[in-house]
């Protein structure tokens, strides 16, 4: 069985999903948790991008020791110098420098001759290499690039150094059947190929990312990239749970393996989607709420006399099964048990905020799930530096034939407090006006979400929006047993997380 690396980069690639924007606390839970899930390779970020990816890069390599971090550059020196600040204290500093090397791109983005993109492609390997221990060289747009130069190209760059050969899909272009014919003529009319590994990149944008990734296995990838749920760029990236259990159950076709911990993908799964705001659908392969529900009758007959009549995937496999649940009588040890099994690595002080909210929680629900845990860590664990506004009342009266109105009462950072009270059309919409005239600040609701974490009518209630102001777009989510409650606390959530971040923009460009 051949060992396939995954490289996963939901915290570079997949952040790059329009709507969505961590923080360094979000990116360091996400970090963690693919540590726990076993993935070789953590693309953490772009650290020349801007001062906050370099920050949480950085905070990443000092953080993770179980996984090779790595960073994106472009074949540019100044690149290279600022990768390498942000990964050099990481336990296998790796890069990952890329230039495009499609005529199309060479010709209107580049502006470059095929040479001197062979020539710019050496020179930034070689310099890599002088730092960094592994070197990654990606010929984006691969797919739609004359294979002739890929073979010069790929040649050259691992001469200078280059350890892996990425050959992406930038832009979901290809098929199964061509990727392999690619993969299998590089392997063939590279001479010093053996030195190197093969890497595949795949989007989504004509539904055969994953499809993709598989064929460019089969076809000698040795490392698959990837991201969680799939999330990134337009249509996405290819789906690491869908890649992973494809290659666990269908290992008699593949001939390949990984390391993962294949019962951390749910809640690998459920984490970034929190974190992310970006909703899993129900249908959705391995990690779907509905991915192991059978509603036919014949299905349903045949699962009771025999599962594998139509399950090839067991809700255990991927961890979509929970434990015994929690209740009020749970006690505080067997509370931080359950959460250090689900990865908390907070403080004491937070645990002490969860068990509170869990307290709360349990008095209103007959059991407390994992998710909802994982609703409650989430909620709990977003350290906002300087958060302006905490929500400490709210009253909403609402009546068929009376305006909807709401008092709320709000906490300021540095102490005091402000009240204000507002009408909308709906209850919510009376929330949010109230919010607007709270925080002085117009803010265009962009989106608004709501979901249960759970089903029965006890459960918590789960709400993202996304607002805009002078044309920045933030998220933010909240979790509260009652639906109003979420609503205000996921719109305060979002504007803490925009001052964040124009406070933090403008402090970047005072130091620059």
């Amino acid at each position: 069985m051949r060992k396939i690396n995954v490289f996963d980069t939901t915290l570079r690639d997949g952040e790059q999903t329009p709507g969505v924007n961590l923080n360094g606390k979000e990116k360091i839970e996400i970090a963690r948790q693919l540590e726990r899930l076993g993935v070789d390779i953590i693309e953490a970020g772009f650290p020349a991008s801007s001062p906050g990816d370099f920050q949480s890069v950085k905070e990443i390599a000092e953080t993770i020791k179980g996984a090779s971090i790595t960073g994106l550059a472009r074949s540019k020196t100044n690149d290279i110098d600022t990768a390498w600040e942000a990964l050099k204290a990481s336990a296998e500093p790796r890069i990952h420098v890329f230039l495009a090397t499609s005529p199309i791109h060479m010709q209107y983005k580049l502006k470059m001759t095929p040479d001197e993109v062979i020539e710019q492609a050496v020179h930034s390997v070689k310099y890599a290499a002088t730092r960094f221990p592994h070197v990654q060289f990606s010929a984006e747009d691969a797919n739609r690039s004359d294979w002739a130069f890929l073979v010069k190209i790929i040649e050259a760059t691992i001469s200078a150094g280059a350890s892996v050969i990425n050959l992406p899909d930038t832009v979901g272009y290809t098929t199964p059947e061509e990727i392999s014919e690619l993969f299998e003529y590089v392997i063939t009319h590279v001479p010093n190929i053996d030195k190197a590994v093969l890497s595949t990149h795949n989007h989504d944008d004509l539904g055969m990312g994953v499809a993709n990734s598989l064929a460019a296995i089969q076809a000698g990838a040795g490392q698959v990239e990837c991201t969680i749920n799939g999330i990134g760029e337009r249509a996405g990236n290819a789906s690491l749970e869908e890649i992973a259990v494809a290659l666990q159950i269908r290992s008699d076709y593949y001939g390949a393996k990984t390391d993962l911990q294949l019962s951390e993908l749910k809640r690998t799964s459920s984490l970034v989607s929190r974190l992310t705001s970006m909703n899993v659908p129900g249908n959705k392969a391995v990690v779907g709420a509905h991915a192991f529900a059978h509603e036919a009758g014949i299905h349903q007959d045949g699962m009771l006399k025999h599962k594998s009549t139509y399950e090839i995937i067991t809700p255990e496999l991927v961890g979509a099964t929970s434990s015994a649940p929690l209740g009020k009588h749970s006690g505080r040890h067997a509370f931080k048990t359950k959460l250090n099994e689900l990865g908390f690595t907070g403080s004491e002080e937070k645990l002490k905020a969860i068990f509170v909210a869990f307290k709360d929680l349990a008095d209103k629900k007959k059991e407390v799930t994992e998710d909802d845990l994982f609703a409650l860590m989430a909620d709990a664990t977003d350290e906002l530096q300087n958060a302006q506004y905490e929500l400490e009342a709210l009253q909403v009266s609402y009546g068929t034939t009376h305006v909807p109105t709401a008092t709320i009462r709000l906490a300021l950072y540095g102490g005091g407090r402000i009240e204000e009270a507002g009408t909308g059309s709906g209850s919510v919409e009376a929330i949010y006006n109230t919010l607007g005239k709270l925080t002085g600040s117009h803010y265009e609701l962009k989106d608004y979400r709501i979901q249960s974490v759970n089903g029965g009518e006890d459960a918590l209630a789960e709400v993202h929006v996304r607002i805009e102001s002078e044309g920045i777009e933030q998220s933010g989510r909240g979790v509260a047993h009652d639906v109003l409650e979420a609503s205000a606390k996921a719109y305060i959530h979002a504007v803490n997380r925009m001052l964040n971040r124009q406070q933090f923009q403008g402090k970047s460009k005072v130091n620059s």
